[in-house]
């Protein structure tokens, strides 16, 4: 018991309740859709509404704009109730925003390579026996432990 302690100093409640509740989400969103979520393809849609580029412009992203701004519009704001909720202050970052855009392009240019994010394949792609979808969480995961501890050697 004193390793999960340890890796969790404030309790599980909080990662049990968010898991339960982006379950619930993107189930509710198939369920009643038949669509599968995910937030990098968000970007690509709502580019549609700016870009003349024939990429934007297919129909595929014109015909899922719609509905994948209020899917990101939705994440955000539950977000946010939910730390009301809690009466907890929505936290912030002391990054300076240089190092915020430049993590945001790696990890959306690791997304477009990826053909999706965490949120696609991790929780619909997974779910869904997709195999290309599995084998994209073994990668994304294997980077973040490796950067983890290799980020952990240096600072310490």
């Amino acid at each position: 018991m004193d390793i999960i302690t340890s890796l969790f100093p404030n309790g599980m409640w909080h990662y049990a309740m968010g898991g339960l509740l982006i379950g619930a989400g993107v189930s509710l969103l198939y369920l009643t859709t038949g669509l599968q979520g995910g937030a990098s393809s968000f970007f690509s849609s709502t580019l549609s509404f700016f870009s003349r580029l024939p990429y934007f412009q297919s129909t595929g992203q014109l015909s899922s704009r719609g509905w994948r701004l209020i899917y990101a519009l939705g994440m955000v704001l539950g977000a946010a109730l939910i730390w009301q909720m809690a009466g907890l202050d929505i936290p912030t970052t002391e990054l300076p925003a240089w190092q915020l855009i430049i993590g945001g392009f790696i990890a959306g240019f690791g997304a477009r390579l990826g053909n999706g994010c965490t949120s696609g394949h991790g929780i619909c792609g997974v779910a869904s026996f997709d195999l290309s979808s599995v084998l994209a969480v073994v990668v994304f995961l294997s980077v973040a432990i490796l950067t983890a501890q290799l980020m952990t050697e240096v600072l310490l």
